[in-house]
């Protein structure tokens, strides 16, 4: 028999996949108690609301990016290194959690309560990410940064606000080009030298 965290985590990867089909706003409860096999009374007892089931599937993918960057990060053998990993591994995963990254874009979520808790967290916990990897360039000699934090800023903002741009229409070899030539003006700069 199934405890309850167990049966909470089959919900929520069921919802995962509904709301990423479907997005926030048409995906009922009806069809995630369809889709899990419970009744809709049976998911009530584990979440109270739809908001409720989205916010455990926003918190997941969440998780598992930073996941994922935590992993490509420690894997990785020098700052240089480190830090295309995290490019790399960001850009890639975005468009594979759909539901957080609808989460951190979409304007017709703000009205719920958690997402900008949700937001902020996970905003400050990337910009620790890559400000940890740029202070380790700088005091190895392979960065030169006055800032590390205000360049974490940068770097995480300027991630973000090329999300959409990269992926526009793009193949997977596209995105790599477009992200390999991101890396290189990330580490050159675009001033002529």
């Amino acid at each position: 028999m199934l405890d309850k965290d167990e049966v909470k985590e089959t919900i929520v990867g069921v919802a995962r996949h509904i709301f990423t089909r479907f997005g926030f706003r048409k995906t009922t409860m009806d069809e995630i108690a369809l889709a899990s096999r419970k009744g809709k009374s049976s998911i009530y007892y584990y979440f109270s609301s739809k908001e409720d089931i989205f916010k455990a599937v926003v918190e997941k993918e969440a998780s598992l990016l930073k996941s994922e960057l935590m992993l490509a990060i420690g894997k990785a053998s020098s700052p240089e290194q480190k830090l295309k990993a995290h490019v790399r591994v960001r850009m890639h995963s975005m468009g594979k959690l759909a539901n957080f990254y609808s989460a951190m874009k979409d304007d017709y979520l703000s009205h719920l309560e958690f997402i900008e808790k949700i937001r902020k967290k996970y905003d400050q916990e990337e910009v620790a990410m890559m400000e940890n990897v740029l202070k380790e360039g700088v005091e190895n000699g392979a960065f030169e940064i006055e800032n590390t934090t205000l360049a974490a800023i940068a770097i995480v903002t300027a991630l973000k606000g090329l999300e959409i741009p990269l992926f526009w229409g793009a193949e997977e070899k596209d995105v790599d080009r477009r992200l390999d030539h991101l890396i290189y003006i990330l580490f050159n700069g675009i001033m002529k030298r």
